[in-house]
């Protein structure tokens, strides 16, 4: 029996093996990363290039490694000096920087040999621990930590179709460069990302969004980074209200300045037009795909259809956490179906979540499901191993 088993390889779960295992909480010998991905990120790392992403949204001092100045030391030498680039302000890495500098992490630290390939499909309690069970087989582990995505819950409007989503695994990013005029359904960052990518590569978009741009910094407020929104969150016992303060902190469908500021250009230069309405049906032709508004306004014509719709807010984790699963393990729910966890985000004995799942208690609220969020995951983790 493992002394910890963290089941999600992206972020979440390479940084926490990084946390426990760098913080002296568990010797190497006695914890393990679940994840179905060959490699650690492997999920990040083909979402962030689906949209042609140039520059996180996360400040320059959330990353992979422990310190908060890694990153920026790591750009101070070797390859990591040929690929620093920073976007003002708080010193958001560019994409690849980034990358480099996780990989030199995972490598340094040797975190690609704790992970397990597989799936988990079920949980189960035993005697002095859980079980994870899957199609490669079981696990077991004093300790349990669900650092589960939101990849596999993809938001798809009702009228869609067989439209594709920007962050479905089988999106292809380059079978869309080719001429012929791409629709782009969405109005935040991954939407307009990939339409500039498109219209450098000489193809035609059309953006479709119910809103004009909006532009911010983060994804959440500013204020949520730090401690000054922080205190009135920690205060608020009601797990409603804190879903009420996470819901109005979220800046959904936007983008920071900088990507707002390319998505200009293009459309002043034509390569890229903006539709705001409401789509109620979407029809498949010979020719292409034709979208149908709300408003009665002109069809929205195109050779492709591409959905940068973003993920469902249910509680992520699939069959794994069903409301079966649940009510089986004991396990405290909000109204809104997610976890009811610990000060140290413990859901019951011996399991805890980070990530979207910890976001309704984490004391970061919003931030939960980002790096930061990992980061603050690491510390209460620490604090009980």
């Amino acid at each position: 029996m493992l002394d910890w088993l963290i089941v999600g390889g992206g972020v979440h779960g390479t940084y926490l093996s990084h946390a426990l295992v760098r913080g002296g909480a568990v010797r190497r010998d006695r914890i393990r990363v679940l994840d179905p991905h060959l490699q650690p990120l492997e999920a990040f790392w083909r979402v962030t290039r689906a949209t042609g992403m140039q520059f996180l949204r996360s400040p320059g001092v959330h990353h992979l490694d422990l310190n908060p100045f890694a990153l920026r030391q790591f750009g101070e030498r070797g390859a990591g000096r040929r690929l620093a680039r920073f976007a003002f302000p708080y010193d958001r890495p560019g994409l690849d920087f980034f990358r480099a500098h996780a990989e030199h992490v995972i490598k340094e630290q040797s975190l690609g040999e704790l992970r397990v390939r597989g799936r988990a499909e079920t949980l189960a309690r035993i005697p002095g621990g859980l079980r994870v069970e899957g199609p490669e087989g079981g696990i077991e582990s004093r300790r349990v930590v669900l650092a589960l995505p939101l990849g596999e819950q993809l938001c798809r409007p009702s009228w869609a179709g067989a439209g594709t989503h920007i962050f479905d695994p089988a999106f292809d990013r380059d079978a869309l460069v080719g001429g012929r005029r791409v629709l782009i359904v969405g109005g935040g960052i991954s939407a307009a990302q990939l339409a500039c990518h498109l219209a450098g590569r000489d193809t035609p978009v059309t953006l479709v969004a119910r809103h004009a741009p909006r532009i911010h910094r983060f994804d959440s407020g500013r204020k949520w980074l730090g401690p000054k929104a922080m205190a009135g969150f920690a205060r608020t016992r009601d797990a409603g209200t804190r879903r009420k303060m996470i819901t109005a902190a979220r800046h959904r469908g936007s983008m920071p300045a900088e990507v707002a500021a390319q998505l200009k250009r293009e459309l002043r230069g034509g390569r890229v037009e903006w539709v705001e309405a409401e789509i109620t049906a979407a029809r498949a032709t010979d020719q292409g795909v034709i979208l149908d508004r709300g408003d009665g306004g002109p069809a929205v014509t195109g050779a492709q259809l591409v959905l940068a719709t973003g993920f469902e807010s249910h509680r992520s984790g699939g069959s794994l956490l069903g409301d079966e699963a649940v009510d089986r393990l004991g396990l405290a729910c909000a109204a809104c179906g997610y976890p009811l966890v610990s000060r140290y985000l413990e859901w019951g004995p011996g399991l805890f979540v980070s990530g979207p799942l910890a976001e309704l208690k984490l004391e970061l609220g919003p931030t939960a499901r980002n790096i930061s969020g990992a980061r603050a995951a690491g510390e209460r983790l620490l604090a009980v191993a």
